[in-house]
């Protein structure tokens, strides 16, 4: 019996609930006082994604400087990749080459003729390594600079868009009235669920 008592008491509960919840939906809508921001748009047209570079593009779009500055970048980015693939080709094929005459000179049966081989393409190798010591100097640099302008760049969008969520925010302060009221309903409904037998 008090089962069914219970049972019964828990579904009107949540009927009325939701009955209350359909009544009480402009409600949720009004949580959040609305103003307009700089970059209202690029928020309410959030999806899930970087909202540093979403603010950020917004930004862009909006000032030439930061658009000259964001194209620099680009630019910059494009022509290293560019230019590090052209030297990296070559050297990877060298690589490649001295890797595959070691592997192949394993493969000879004649011990001094092997030697021999070993010598020649160690000789040929590191004649190699020391011709182009220059060119992998200046590839470090050339990637040690991206690193620092990546870096650079990481630090100036996120100090460029922090005032810009902040003012977001401030546009935006959240209520809370609706939590409050929430928590009071769900207080009532779990005193009376404590109270039912």
């Amino acid at each position: 019996m008090n089962k069914i008592f219970f049972a019964s008491a828990l579904m009107l509960s949540l009927l009325s609930c939701k009955e209350n919840q359909s009544r009480n939906t402009p409600v949720v809508e009004n949580a959040v006082d609305n103003a307009e921001s700089s970059v209202s748009g690029s928020l309410k047209s959030y999806r899930k994604g970087d909202m540093v570079d979403q603010i950020y593009s917004e930004l862009v779009r909006n000032d030439k400087n930061l658009k000259a500055l964001d194209d620099k970048i680009i630019a910059i980015d494009e022509e290293s990749r560019k230019v590090l693939a052209v030297y990296g080709e070559t050297l990877r094929k060298s690589e490649s080459f001295y890797l595959d005459a070691h592997n192949q000179a394993a493969s000879v049966k004649d011990s001094l003729l092997k030697q021999q081989l070993d010598k020649e393409i160690k000789m040929s190798s590191d004649k190699y390594d020391l011709k182009i010591s220059k060119v992998k100097e200046l590839i470090a640099k050339v990637n040690a600079n991206s690193d620092t302008i990546n870096n650079l760049y990481t630090a100036f969008k996120i100090r460029k868009t922090i005032p810009e969520i902040e003012k977001y925010q401030k546009a935006h302060p959240l209520k809370t009235e609706n939590l409050e009221n929430l928590i009071n309903k769900q207080n009532q409904l779990l005193n009376e669920l404590k109270n039912t037998k």
